[in-house]
């Protein structure tokens, strides 16, 4: 028996669009062979989101062939052939004996399918950015008549404008996000434990909304007094309590594409400080997103952020965003004073301005929103209020 063709979050004809991208961009940097290992560009050109821990895969882009070819631990390529919109034949799996092997691993197959392929001799693509220095290396010996071109970023940033079905999804994982946030204003009480608050926000994020459910759990932050001063932190084994503060980040996710939010919880009457950092951060993200429109840069709306709050007495020293898509964050667009990126129609970031004024005093507040042809879209849309909750 052979594992079927699951269902394709995208049509054939996206996934070959965006290959044509690849190698648009591979023409220009003199590569006739790219080797992708970056789990997220793996799964923007072929819709796996299957991951294989830490053993290595390659997908190679050739610019002879019109599908890439998926080269994965053995066990792994039942996966890539259900999830993937590639041809059975282009899901290469690699034998067990590369796994744990002091003298080979996976990219040894890779290596050998170049050498298969014949471009052992031309210009190859790699994103070393991911790479070990020993497999840079081992490429280097293995192939000593390539052309090597470091291509760390060129995918990601072909990621950051999205055709319109990605929007579609972005949207339906937006909904998720907010139906997240508004489980958790259902759910902290004083007297709950944090997990058990926990548990039921998750379940919301993996039954998802709209008919659409969740296909991933993202990271989810749960920063509680007195650890509202801190950003990347799980929840606690604390109950909650009359008069704590609570911070919560966490991202819907639809096909591997997530969109996030942030939203501030005071349990009972929010203190004075925490209601006027609130309004100061409220009309800074209203002052941002009137920024936004094609041509603008990220650090026109970065700034328009920092002086609306500096007028509230009120200073975030952190970026207020980045681009945002396949598995949270694209390593490219930052929102932050001096990136001059310009931003086009369809790209997609997460407005993100949490402030963590102190080590024990933090705020937190955010939208995904979707550059459009005259100014923005925002997608997240859960209530923009500090959620007071008895």
């Amino acid at each position: 028996m052979t594992i079927s063709k699951g269902p394709q979050a995208f049509p054939r004809s996206e996934y070959l669009r965006r290959v044509g991208l690849v190698k648009a961009e591979m023409a220009r940097r003199g590569v006739d062979a790219l080797l992708v290992n970056n789990s997220r560009n793996i799964t923007y050109l072929t819709g796996c989101t299957a991951r294989s821990g830490i053993t290595p895969q390659g997908l190679v882009v050739s610019a002879a062939k019109e599908e890439p070819t998926f080269i994965l631990r053995g066990l792994d390529a039942p996966a890539a052939i259900h999830q993937s919109f590639l041809e059975r034949g282009n899901v290469i799996g690699y034998p067990e004996k590369l796994i744990a092997n002091p003298d080979m691993d996976g990219f040894d197959a890779v290596i050998d399918f170049l050498h298969e392929l014949g471009v052992a001799s031309c210009g190859l693509g790699l994103e070393l950015g991911d790479l070990s220095a020993q497999t840079a290396e081992k490429f280097k010996a293995r192939m000593p008549k390539a052309k090597l071109v470091d291509c760390t970023k060129a995918v990601a940033w072909i990621r950051t404008i999205k055709s319109d079905l990605e929007i579609a999804v972005m949207r339906e994982a937006a909904a998720i996000a907010d139906a997240g946030i508004m489980r958790a204003a259902e759910v902290i009480r004083p007297g709950v434990r944090e997990a058990d608050a926990m548990a039921e926000i998750m379940a919301t994020l993996a039954r998802g909304a709209n008919g659409k459910p969740g296909t991933d759990l993202a990271n989810v932050f749960f920063c509680s007094s007195p650890r509202t001063g801190t950003c990347h932190i799980r929840w606690s084994e604390d109950i909650i309590r009359e008069g704590s503060q609570i911070n919560i980040e966490l991202g819907g996710v639809r096909h591997g594409y997530v969109a996030a939010i942030m939203r501030t919880f005071s349990v009972g009457a929010p203190s004075e400080r925490l209601r006027r950092v609130h309004e100061a951060e409220l009309a800074g993200l209203e002052a941002a997103l009137g920024t936004v429109r094609p041509g603008a840069t990220c650090s026109d709306v970065a700034n328009a952020f920092y002086r609306t709050i500096e007028k509230y007495g009120v200073k975030k020293s952190t970026r207020c965003g980045y681009a945002i898509g396949v598995d949270w964050t694209e390593p490219t667009a930052s929102l932050q004073t001096g990136e001059m990126t310009e931003l086009k129609p369809n790209m997609t970031f997460h407005l993100m301005l949490g402030n963590w004024i102190d080590e024990d005093f933090g705020y937190a507040l955010s939208e995904t929103f979707r550059v459009t042809d005259s100014g923005v879209e925002v997608l997240t849309r859960a209530p923009r209020k500090l959620f007071e909750l008895s």
